[in-house]
Protein backbone atom coordinates (compact mmCIF):
# COMPACT_ATOMS: atom_id res chain seq x y z
CA UNK A 1 0.00 0.00 0.00
CA UNK A 2 3.05 2.48 0.79
CA UNK A 3 4.46 1.76 -2.48
CA UNK A 4 1.73 2.50 -4.39
CA UNK A 5 0.74 5.31 -2.64
CA UNK A 6 4.35 6.52 -3.28
CA UNK A 7 3.90 5.86 -6.85
CA UNK A 8 0.45 7.77 -7.08
CA UNK A 9 2.57 11.04 -5.48
CA UNK A 10 5.28 10.78 -8.07
CA UNK A 11 2.72 11.06 -10.73
CA UNK A 12 0.81 13.76 -9.51
CA UNK A 13 3.81 15.57 -8.23
CA UNK A 14 4.98 15.19 -12.38
CA UNK A 15 1.80 15.94 -13.88
CA UNK A 16 1.31 19.52 -11.68
CA UNK A 17 4.87 20.53 -11.44
CA UNK A 18 4.33 23.76 -14.33
CA UNK A 19 0.48 24.13 -13.71
CA UNK A 20 -0.83 23.03 -11.12
CA UNK A 21 -4.76 23.93 -11.89
CA UNK A 22 -4.43 22.85 -15.69
CA UNK A 23 -2.06 20.91 -18.59
CA UNK A 24 -3.10 21.73 -22.18
CA UNK A 25 -1.30 19.60 -24.14
CA UNK A 26 -0.83 19.46 -28.24
CA UNK A 27 -3.72 17.17 -29.37
CA UNK A 28 -5.86 14.08 -27.18
CA UNK A 29 -3.88 10.74 -26.73
CA UNK A 30 -0.57 12.84 -26.73
CA UNK A 31 0.23 11.92 -22.71
CA UNK A 32 2.33 14.73 -20.39
CA UNK A 33 4.33 12.05 -18.89
CA UNK A 34 5.31 8.88 -19.90
CA UNK A 35 5.06 6.39 -16.89
CA UNK A 36 4.71 2.28 -18.40
CA UNK A 37 1.26 1.34 -18.50
CA UNK A 38 2.07 -0.90 -15.53
CA UNK A 39 3.16 1.78 -13.34
CA UNK A 40 0.03 3.78 -14.10
CA UNK A 41 -1.87 0.97 -13.44
CA UNK A 42 0.04 0.24 -10.07
CA UNK A 43 -0.84 4.04 -8.88
CA UNK A 44 -3.90 4.49 -9.56
CA UNK A 45 -5.62 0.76 -8.99
CA UNK A 46 -7.38 1.80 -5.79
CA UNK A 47 -9.72 3.76 -7.81
CA UNK A 48 -9.54 1.47 -10.87
CA UNK A 49 -10.10 -2.05 -8.82
CA UNK A 50 -13.53 -0.04 -7.08
CA UNK A 51 -14.66 1.28 -10.58
CA UNK A 52 -14.09 -2.31 -12.44
CA UNK A 53 -15.67 -3.92 -9.69
CA UNK A 54 -19.08 -1.45 -9.65
CA UNK A 55 -19.58 -1.67 -13.25
CA UNK A 56 -18.56 -4.94 -14.22
CA UNK A 57 -15.67 -3.97 -16.79
CA UNK A 58 -11.98 -5.12 -16.90
CA UNK A 59 -9.60 -3.09 -14.86
CA UNK A 60 -6.72 -3.48 -17.27
CA UNK A 61 -8.73 -2.17 -19.85
CA UNK A 62 -9.51 0.98 -17.60
CA UNK A 63 -5.44 1.11 -16.90
CA UNK A 64 -4.52 0.93 -20.05
CA UNK A 65 -6.92 3.77 -21.94
CA UNK A 66 -5.65 5.78 -18.77
CA UNK A 67 -2.29 5.00 -19.95
CA UNK A 68 -2.78 6.02 -23.83
CA UNK A 69 -5.41 9.02 -22.82
CA UNK A 70 -3.24 10.85 -20.66
CA UNK A 71 0.10 8.85 -19.43
CA UNK A 72 -1.39 8.81 -15.63
CA UNK A 73 -1.91 12.90 -15.32
CA UNK A 74 -4.98 13.67 -13.88
CA UNK A 75 -4.82 17.31 -14.71
CA UNK A 76 -4.13 17.33 -18.29
CA UNK A 77 -7.21 18.58 -20.94
CA UNK A 78 -6.90 18.64 -24.52
CA UNK A 79 -7.65 21.25 -27.01
CA UNK A 80 -11.05 19.66 -27.57
CA UNK A 81 -11.97 19.59 -23.50
CA UNK A 82 -11.08 16.57 -22.94
CA UNK A 83 -10.12 15.89 -19.33
CA UNK A 84 -8.69 14.03 -16.88
CA UNK A 85 -7.08 10.68 -16.17
CA UNK A 86 -9.71 8.95 -18.91
CA UNK A 87 -9.74 12.17 -20.90
CA UNK A 88 -13.73 12.38 -20.71
CA UNK A 89 -15.28 15.17 -22.46
CA UNK A 90 -18.15 16.35 -20.37
CA UNK A 91 -20.86 17.30 -23.25
CA UNK A 92 -20.57 13.37 -24.53
CA UNK A 93 -19.49 10.91 -22.33
CA UNK A 94 -19.78 12.59 -19.50
CA UNK A 95 -23.11 13.59 -20.23
CA UNK A 96 -24.54 10.17 -21.83
CA UNK A 97 -23.04 8.50 -18.37
CA UNK A 98 -25.44 10.83 -16.36
CA UNK A 99 -28.06 10.20 -18.18
CA UNK A 100 -28.15 6.41 -17.72
CA UNK A 101 -27.37 7.61 -14.00
CA UNK A 102 -30.62 9.41 -13.81
CA UNK A 103 -28.45 12.82 -13.51
CA UNK A 104 -29.30 15.86 -14.95
CA UNK A 105 -26.61 18.14 -17.20
CA UNK A 106 -22.77 17.08 -16.94
CA UNK A 107 -19.75 17.02 -15.09
CA UNK A 108 -17.51 20.02 -14.27
CA UNK A 109 -14.46 20.25 -15.42
CA UNK A 110 -13.48 20.44 -11.93
CA UNK A 111 -15.09 16.73 -11.21
CA UNK A 112 -13.46 15.31 -14.34
CA UNK A 113 -9.94 16.16 -12.92
CA UNK A 114 -10.86 14.50 -9.71
CA UNK A 115 -9.15 10.94 -10.48
CA UNK A 116 -11.68 8.89 -8.45
CA UNK A 117 -14.37 11.06 -10.30
CA UNK A 118 -13.03 10.94 -13.59
CA UNK A 119 -12.42 6.76 -13.55
CA UNK A 120 -16.14 6.54 -12.59
CA UNK A 121 -17.32 8.05 -15.10
CA UNK A 122 -14.84 6.69 -17.47
CA UNK A 123 -15.43 3.04 -16.44
CA UNK A 124 -19.04 3.85 -16.32
CA UNK A 125 -19.16 4.71 -19.71
CA UNK A 126 -17.07 1.60 -21.21
CA UNK A 127 -19.98 -0.21 -19.62
CA UNK A 128 -22.77 1.75 -21.33
CA UNK A 129 -21.35 1.25 -24.94
CA UNK A 130 -20.60 -2.21 -24.13
CA UNK A 131 -24.46 -3.06 -23.13
CA UNK A 132 -26.35 -0.65 -25.55
CA UNK A 133 -24.32 -0.16 -28.93
CA UNK A 134 -21.81 -3.06 -29.10
CA UNK A 135 -24.30 -5.23 -27.41
CA UNK A 136 -24.63 -8.41 -29.34
CA UNK A 137 -20.86 -8.96 -29.36
CA UNK A 138 -20.21 -12.43 -28.38
CA UNK A 139 -16.64 -12.79 -28.59
CA UNK A 140 -14.57 -11.52 -25.30
CA UNK A 141 -11.73 -10.65 -27.54
CA UNK A 142 -13.71 -8.87 -30.76
CA UNK A 143 -15.69 -6.72 -27.63
CA UNK A 144 -12.71 -5.56 -26.00
CA UNK A 145 -11.32 -4.73 -29.57
CA UNK A 146 -14.91 -3.23 -30.16
CA UNK A 147 -15.18 -1.31 -27.13
CA UNK A 148 -11.55 0.20 -27.51
CA UNK A 149 -12.39 2.05 -30.66
CA UNK A 150 -16.06 3.01 -29.64
CA UNK A 151 -14.54 4.78 -26.39
CA UNK A 152 -12.43 7.13 -28.71
CA UNK A 153 -14.74 7.20 -32.32
CA UNK A 154 -17.64 6.52 -31.02
CA UNK A 155 -19.29 3.02 -31.46
CA UNK A 156 -21.80 4.29 -34.65
CA UNK A 157 -18.66 4.86 -36.65
CA UNK A 158 -17.46 1.38 -36.04
CA UNK A 159 -20.38 -0.62 -36.70
CA UNK A 160 -21.04 1.56 -39.77
CA UNK A 161 -18.31 0.71 -41.37
CA UNK A 162 -20.12 -2.94 -41.38
CA UNK A 163 -23.63 -1.79 -42.22
CA UNK A 164 -25.83 0.87 -41.28
CA UNK A 165 -28.39 -1.28 -40.02
CA UNK A 166 -26.81 -1.96 -36.27
CA UNK A 167 -28.15 -5.88 -36.23
CA UNK A 168 -26.50 -6.47 -39.05
CA UNK A 169 -23.64 -4.97 -38.07
CA UNK A 170 -23.28 -7.31 -34.88
CA UNK A 171 -24.40 -10.18 -37.08
CA UNK A 172 -20.91 -9.70 -39.07
CA UNK A 173 -19.00 -8.60 -36.31
CA UNK A 174 -19.95 -11.74 -34.67
CA UNK A 175 -19.31 -13.86 -38.18
CA UNK A 176 -15.68 -12.66 -37.89
CA UNK A 177 -12.44 -13.91 -35.12
CA UNK A 178 -11.41 -11.11 -33.41
CA UNK A 179 -7.73 -10.66 -35.71
CA UNK A 180 -9.98 -10.46 -38.92
CA UNK A 181 -12.23 -7.92 -36.73
CA UNK A 182 -8.87 -6.31 -35.65
CA UNK A 183 -7.66 -6.58 -38.83
CA UNK A 184 -11.31 -4.85 -40.63
CA UNK A 185 -10.75 -1.45 -38.26
CA UNK A 186 -7.13 -1.09 -39.60
CA UNK A 187 -8.22 -1.37 -42.80
CA UNK A 188 -11.77 0.42 -43.01
CA UNK A 189 -12.00 3.07 -40.02
CA UNK A 190 -13.03 6.56 -41.55
CA UNK A 191 -10.55 7.91 -38.67
CA UNK A 192 -7.29 7.62 -39.07
CA UNK A 193 -7.15 8.06 -35.45
CA UNK A 194 -8.97 4.73 -35.16
CA UNK A 195 -6.16 1.87 -36.26
CA UNK A 196 -3.50 3.86 -33.79
CA UNK A 197 -5.62 3.70 -30.93
CA UNK A 198 -6.63 0.28 -31.07
CA UNK A 199 -2.81 -0.52 -31.60
CA UNK A 200 -1.81 1.75 -28.29
CA UNK A 201 -4.63 0.53 -26.42
CA UNK A 202 -4.15 -3.20 -27.12
CA UNK A 203 -0.37 -2.96 -26.81
CA UNK A 204 -0.48 -1.33 -23.19
CA UNK A 205 -3.61 -3.72 -22.08
CA UNK A 206 -0.46 -6.99 -22.87
CA UNK A 207 2.41 -5.22 -21.12
CA UNK A 208 -0.51 -4.47 -17.73
CA UNK A 209 0.35 -7.68 -15.32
Amino acid sequence: MKIRLLMLSALLLAGCASEPEKTVVPEKNTPLTQAPPSKVNDAWSLFTEDAASHYGVDEKLISAIISVESGGNPTVTSRSNAVGLMQIKASTAGRAVYRTQGRHGQPTSSELRDPAKNIDIGAAYLKLLQDSELAGIRNPLTMRYATIVSYANGAGALLRTFSRNRDRAIAMINSMSPEEFYQHVQDKHPAAQAPRYLWKVTTAYRTIG
